[in-house]
């Protein structure tokens, strides 16, 4: 009679948070909804109506792969979930065809040849640099140098390793550079460099050590791109959870567009966060059905900002153009 009663108790108290839950979920993508119609988000049609100043946020589904564009100059930031995880066999699908066909339609020099002026991986987070060994070993794509911190097992947690596998990922991404003999920088640059008509800046270019024990999501590079007056923010798996965000919130400073940090999971862009990068907008290299409620709810009822899935928009890419506005449109792929 105990254990029956103990599950009804949990039956009343499950059910009811449950349902709350989900029409909570449901108000917030409302809400959003009303939010996203401040921008209009038309077609990408590659025609350079827009410039040529623009990031790509690729449509690999819950994992990052972010291209820089600016005066014919590229670079890619991660490299979205490759078809090998080490951590999940059968769970998701690879990205690594999409991303190098993308690369390689729309990454051209001024001679038609494929060429990245350099890749950045931003932690060892197999849904941000697994597609890197395919790239890497593509030989029709050129690939200037690379930027990557070197490895930290002090900063991983336990599991990062011993089932995920990190560090050997980690390595072989090494190997297939050195095989190619490309550039590696592992003292990321502190100060802001130019590429093309933009700034960019990278963040967290040391691992604290007082993050040790945190996880590889503590290690993560961010990266703000400035053109005139907008800016956006590439905030990788920053979490308030690992307490990242709290080392650099206040030295980013506003941004129009935040790059949410770790896919809308859990630790995500917390309410703190949103308020000292003040976004316009948000992308979300996730689809909306995978964000946590709470997180939207803080999009929504917080910050009062509209999200964009990238999943959900086949792709999305914000120009910047000349007359300072950020334009957005989808379908890139």
């Amino acid at each position: 009679m105990k254990k029956t009663r103990i599950k009804k108790i949990a039956t009343w108290i499950i059910v009811p948070l449950m349902a709350a839950i989900f029409l909570l979920d449901i108000a917030t993508v409302a809400i959003g909804n009303e939010h996203c119609r401040r921008y209009t988000v038309t077609q990408e049609m590659y025609d350079n109506s827009n410039g040529d100043d623009r990031i790509h946020f690729l449509n690999t589904a819950n994992s990052d792969a972010i291209l820089i564009e600016s005066n014919g100059r590229f670079a890619l930031i991660d490299a979205g979930e490759g078809n090998n995880n080490p951590r999940r066999k059968t769970e998701y699908k690879g990205y690594e065809k999409e991303v190098i066909e993308y690369i390689k339609k729309v990454c051209k020099n001024k001679n038609g040849e494929t060429y990245l002026e350099f890749i950045l991986g931003t932690h060892c987070h197999y849904d941000h640099i697994g597609s890197f060994h395919s790239l890497i070993s593509d030989d029709e794509i050129g690939i200037g140098k690379a930027f990557f911190k070197v490895f930290d097992p002090d900063i991983a947690k336990g599991y990062e390793i011993e089932r995920w596998k990190i560090d050997e990922i980690y390595n072989q991404i090494i190997d297939d550079l050195n095989s190619r003999r490309i550039k590696i920088i592992s003292d990321l640059p502190e100060e802001p460099f130019e590429f093309g008509d933009f700034t960019l800046q990278f963040y967290n270019t040391v691992t604290p050590k007082e993050l040790a024990g945190e996880g590889e999501n503590a290690s993560s590079v961010g990266v703000k791109v400035t053109k005139g007056e907008k800016s956006a923010f590439l905030a990788a798996d920053i979490t308030a959870s690992t307490g990242l965000e709290d080392l650099l919130m206040d030295k980013i400073g506003d941004v129009d567009i935040l790059k949410a940090g770790h896919h809308g999971y859990f630790g995500s862009s917390s309410r703190d966060f949103l308020d000292a990068l003040s976004p316009e907008m948000i992308i979300i290299t996730n689809q909306l059905g995978k964000v946590y409620p709470n997180i939207k709810w803080n999009f929504t009822m917080s910050a009062k900002v509209p999200f964009y899935a990238t999943y959900d928009n086949n792709g999305i890419i914000a120009s910047f153009n000349d007359d300072g506005e950020i334009i957005l449109t989808n379908n890139i792929h």
